[in-house]
């Protein structure tokens, strides 16, 4: 999601700032950096003639960090996916206490089945350590606990330590994950210790705004590579255009995102599956516009009819309140209830509501 880069916006995305859109910005800032072109001097031309290896080094050096290889097409996903609470009523409460803690409970009561789940969660910063230990524990009896490291062993390098357990199932999981990020790389390695174990390693590299990204997954016990993607997009500050290649190369997503002026953004994505029976191809085009420095409307549809609408309010700072519907017009001349369900169990319309606190 894009973070408005005006101060005078009460508003303020929770979710944070969006990748795509800072490692645009990042790109342009430091391509205006330093003298124009016609201000080198002579013997530096020279000094670039004689050892044009540096001059390449100085020209990656200038490159901003590409987002993360599941960041690749966010601001598309979120434009289409954030902001319309249909799944049910939402409740979130974040707080931060003097020392570093921050304390985060969030709830939700499906709409259908009507049973509520939650987790609490709380977050403890060590600065100085470059540490960050989060304790989590859900209704469902999960306890997750994690564990990250970064800037301390090497700069740009980030280590994560993520555990599961049920303690009724005995179900246990640990994933250790290494992230090392630099001026035109952003790569990952995953190794999932109860699952095969099995290695994940993806990376992306960016240049002048065009991004190039990939991942594979090897099976220890299976001794093969059960899965790889790729992703190629380009990244400006005002849109965002990216091609997926997912499920081993057979499923692919094309989207855009577009800032059109500093109150509008619209986006679109298109699926086709070559697995599928049908062979058609999936389409959803969305938007949002900004009513004041305090809402925003979204809308979006697909090709299916089933049409999306959001609205959030910030009542004062910290306090948001988002209300979502999502409307199949093929069933409106039915007048089919909210939460009626069509055959095969689907509903025909959805309705739902989001509070967040935050201090």
């Amino acid at each position: 999601m894009l973070a408005i880069p005006t101060t005078d916006r009460l508003l303020v995305v929770s979710e944070g700032i969006n990748p795509l859109h800072t490692y645009a910005v990042l790109r342009r800032s430091r391509a205006t950096m330093g003298r124009f072109p016609s201000e080198t001097t002579s013997t530096e031309l020279q000094q670039q003639e004689k050892n044009p290896h540096q001059e390449i080094s100085n020209n990656m050096s200038t490159q901003p960090v590409p987002p993360s290889f599941k960041d690749l097409g966010k601001a598309a996903n979120d434009l289409l996916g954030k902001d319309y609470p249909i799944s049910g009523t939402n409740l979130e409460v974040k707080t931060k206490a003097p020392n570093n803690v921050v304390f985060k409970v969030a709830g939700l009561r499906d709409g259908k089945s009507g049973v509520i789940a939650g987790d609490l969660e709380a977050k403890y910063l060590l600065p100085k350590y470059g540490l960050t230990f989060t304790p989590t524990w859900s209704t469902s009896n999960l306890v997750k606990a994690q564990f990250e490291l970064e800037n301390k062993i090497a700069k740009g390098l980030k280590l994560d330590l993520a555990t599961s357990m049920n303690p009724v199932s005995n179900a246990k999981n640990a994933a250790l994950t290494a992230t090392y990020k630099q001026p035109g790389l952003h790569t990952r390695t995953l190794v999932d210790l109860f699952r095969g174990p099995s290695f994940t390693l993806d990376a992306v590299i960016g240049r002048d705004g065009f991004l190039v990204g990939g991942d594979a997954t090897y099976d220890v016990q299976k001794a093969a590579i059960s899965k790889y993607n790729a992703i190629v997009g380009y990244s400006a500050p005002e849109y965002a255009i990216t091609l997926h290649g997912l499920s081993n190369l057979s499923t692919f997503h094309a989207s855009y995102y577009h800032k059109v002026n500093r109150d509008v953004e619209a986006g679109a994505k298109a699926i086709y599956d070559s697995k599928s029976s049908s062979k058609n191809i999936s389409l959803e085009v969305g938007t949002r516009a900004y009513l004041d420095n305090a809402s925003f409307i979204k809308a979006k549809i697909n090709n299916t009819g089933i049409l999306g609408l959001g609205y959030t309010q910030a009542l004062r700072p910290g306090v948001k309140v988002s209300f979502g519907l999502a409307l199949d017009t093929q069933q409106v001349s039915g007048a089919a209830a909210i939460n009626d369900e069509k055959p095969g169990g689907l509903n025909a319309h959805k309705v739902g509501a989001s509070l967040t606190f935050e201090s």
